[in-house]
């Protein structure tokens, strides 16, 4: 059993955040561990190739890694109110959307499973073109697409580019479903064995319970990272997207992570993952 395990995170402040004491050897780990820091489609294709020891990813895209990869119950980013945003310039409306370009941030990500539920509740067919996530408010302000779907920042920045709000694509599912949007998960590789995840478990929780404690240690680590350097922003961020599920999901979150993972394998037009999915 190697003692250095590859990880991969996004640099998006709600990761960082959890994982700055864990990375720097500030509460206990079973191993050390070699960081990868990418845009979380990155982080979903290096799980879907089996990359990674551990890995951040969309809770969408673990429908297609379940056979390697296990869930960490803590570490994850989900909750009421932190779902992605559909925006566009002001007087585009949800109908004009069908047959014209929407930009995406990754097409295994959840953002994309959830705008694609929503287009066929909605009988709309627009075509869905990928882009990094920070790619996605410049392309709908030039034009070059007709909306956008955002993620991380853009959540509380999309006004500052002179965008309107069509739609929060995680308040569709809290209404329809009745159930926190689980957004992203860490994915850990089940050959390194049960006691293995199990340590890591904790060591992630240890690790965000630490960056609540000391929220100065990581900070300068946090800005350094950060696409939206405005430290508020920062703040929300971390404060939206690190909530109590991430420190477990929790009964309700389990029940969340399931239905989500249903509505991608019928999208992807592949059986839903048996039991297993979590540590």
């Amino acid at each position: 059993m190697t003692d250095i395990l590859r990880i991969g995170i996004s640099p998006c402040p709600n990761d960082t955040f959890i994982f700055h004491a864990l990375l720097h050897g500030l509460v206990d780990a079973p191993v050390r561990f070699d960081p990868v820091l990418a845009d979380v489609e990155v982080l979903n294709g290096m799980a879907r190739r089996g990359e990674a020891d551990v890995c951040k990813l969309s809770v969408a895209a673990a429908a297609g890694v379940l056979d390697e990869y296990v869930l960490l119950r803590s570490g994850g980013a989900m909750g009421f109110g932190v779902g992605p945003i559909l925006v566009a310039k002001e007087g585009v409306s949800l109908d004009d959307l069908d047959g014209r370009k929407v930009a995406i941030p990754g097409r295994m990500t959840t953002a994309n499973l959830l705008f694609g539920l929503c287009c066929r509740e909605k009988d709309l067919k627009p075509e869905r073109m990928e882009m990094v996530f920070d790619e996605v408010m410049p392309a709908v302000n030039r034009g070059d697409v007709a909306a956008g779907v955002v993620i991380h920042e853009g959540r509380f920045t999309f006004a500052e580019h002179g965008l309107a709000r069509l739609l929060d694509l995680g308040d569709w599912w809290e209404q329809s479903r009745g159930l926190p949007i689980p957004l992203g998960a860490i994915a850990v590789r089940r050959s390194l064995g049960s006691e293995m995840i199990r340590e890591l478990d904790e060591a992630v929780r240890r690790s965000i319970l630490y960056a609540r404690e000391n929220p100065e240690a990581g900070r300068q680590w946090i800005r350094s990272h950060a696409q939206e350097m405005d430290a508020g922003v920062v703040a929300r961020h971390i404060e939206t997207f690190v909530t109590d599920y991430s420190l477990d999901v929790g009964e309700e979150g389990e029940r969340a992570v399931t239905a989500l993972l249903g509505e991608a394998s019928r999208e992807a037009d592949c059986k839903p993952p048996e039991g297993g999915v979590f540590a």
